[in-house]
């Protein structure tokens, strides 16, 4: 049951008998011992903070490639936002808070350079091999790619650390086993069928609490976070932000509350209020939810019909509305696109070369390809690119190609200060 918040004070620790149990752990592939000083969720955070794939997100893009200013997000600081958000989520709703900061801090592991750029072009290049996903490439890292430990390939992460990561967003299957609607067209990725063959992920049923909080921490933080950055680099202004109705609220609030404030505060007052609602809305939603389930353990919640950490109707038609102006103001604005155009000849042009000639790629990569088929080839070949920062896959476009795409974009000065005059 949700305890009581009369009884605690906020952001006390507490335990609900529905949150995921360390101690009761479905283990991991490979046995290993317990540690004595840490839980296995907190085990399989610090593997995820000190993996290769995790230093990389420092360098690979969110939505501006890291060219373009120190102050706009990297998928590195986005995952940061994205924990932080999770474990206070954890904290209010007496789950494991280890467990929640692994799965945020692990979701976008999968992530190529040039962020949906990077993924778009190597799904078009692996069309005929299985195609590409950020979900089951985070998967293959964390099981295979990883290559740090004696005595296994990946992580070797725990049953609930992987089920979290690969259902964060939901079943991948129907009541029937059909794929569920995102997976329709394309199918599951071969990686999580070949995995789950080894590991039963139960794909049909929801993940835990954990990674339903996590999941939502994702959509917060990129909501607040790309207003903030849209703003800032001049791609609409806070006027346009007006025509969405939950935002106009909230501006009208700051500016009742603070008036004529300069420009860089109204962004941050706005981003930090867009974070509150969101979280505070979620938090009694899901205690709503908890409770018209009343589950016993966090089976209970696997087995539930529907999620049980969620936004409320109106915040979830305030979040959906923010998603659409953000996609036409900013994921499609014409000079975002120019960019993207050219970073997506960049994935193309390095899928070709390693293609036709693999020894270009490191002596590493080019292990065990002798006599490979063509989808092996290139499902190795998808694993280098998409393992590759921002910088990295420039400098390697520029070492085969006789001229690589500028992908430098100076946004509009806004005369926002970032420091004391």
């Amino acid at each position: 049951m949700v305890q009581d918040r009369a009884t605690r004070r906020p952001g006390d620790r507490w335990r609900a008998g529905y949150a995921t149990d360390p101690a009761a752990t479905r283990g991991r592939l490979i046995p290993e011992p317990s540690s004595p000083t840490r839980s296995d969720f907190q085990r399989d955070r610090d593997r995820i903070v000190h993996s290769t794939a995790f230093r990389r997100l420092k360098h690979k893009t969110q939505v501006f490639v890291h060219h373009e200013g120190d102050h706009y997000r990297t998928r590195l600081t986005h995952t940061l936002e994205v924990s932080q958000i999770a474990r206070a989520l954890a904290r209010a709703l007496g789950l494991d808070e280890d467990l929640a900061e692994a799965l945020a801090l692990s979701h976008d592991l999968g992530h190529t350079c040039f962020g949906h750029t990077g993924e778009d072009a190597l799904h078009a290049c692996m069309a005929e091999h299985g195609g590409f996903d950020h979900n089951a490439q985070a998967l293959r890292i964390v099981t295979r790619l990883e290559r740090r430990y004696a005595e296994f390939d990946g992580l070797n992460l725990t049953w609930e650390t992987l089920e979290g990561l690969v259902k964060h967003n939901g079943p991948l299957l129907d009541a029937a086993g059909h794929p569920a609607p995102r997976y329709r067209h394309s199918g599951i990725p071969a990686a999580i069928l070949e995995y789950d063959a080894i590991n039963h992920l139960e794909l049909a049923r929801f993940a835990g609490p954990e990674a339903q909080a996590a999941a939502l921490a994702d959509d917060i933080a990129y909501d607040a976070h790309d207003l903030d950055d849209g703003l800032r680099a001049g791609l609409f202004d806070l006027a346009d932000l007006e025509t969405v109705p939950f935002l106009r609220g909230l501006l009208d609030e700051i500016e009742a509350r603070h008036p004529n404030l300069e420009p860089s505060r109204r962004i941050h007052e706005l981003a930090r209020r867009v974070i509150t609602r969101f979280v505070e809305d979620l938090i009694v939603e899901s205690e709503r939810r908890l409770a018209a389930l009343q589950p016993g353990n966090v089976e209970d919640i696997r087995g539930a019909s529907s999620a049980v950490v969620a936004f409320s109707e109106t915040i979830a038609a305030a979040d959906a509305e923010i998603k659409t102006f953000l996609f036409a103001r900013m994921y499609r604005n014409p000079e975002v696109m120019a960019v993207r155009a050219k970073a997506n000849t960049i994935v193309t042009d390095l899928f070709a070369a390693f293609v036709a000639d693999p020894r270009r790629m490191p002596q590493e990569w080019q292990a065990g390809l002798d006599g490979a088929g063509e989808g092996r080839l290139a499902r190795r070949v998808a694993d280098y690119i998409a393992g590759m920062t921002d910088t990295y896959a420039v400098l390697e476009h520029g070492k085969f190609f006789a001229t690589t795409p500028s992908l430098h974009w100076r946004p509009a000065d806004r005369g926002l200060p970032l420091a004391e005059a």
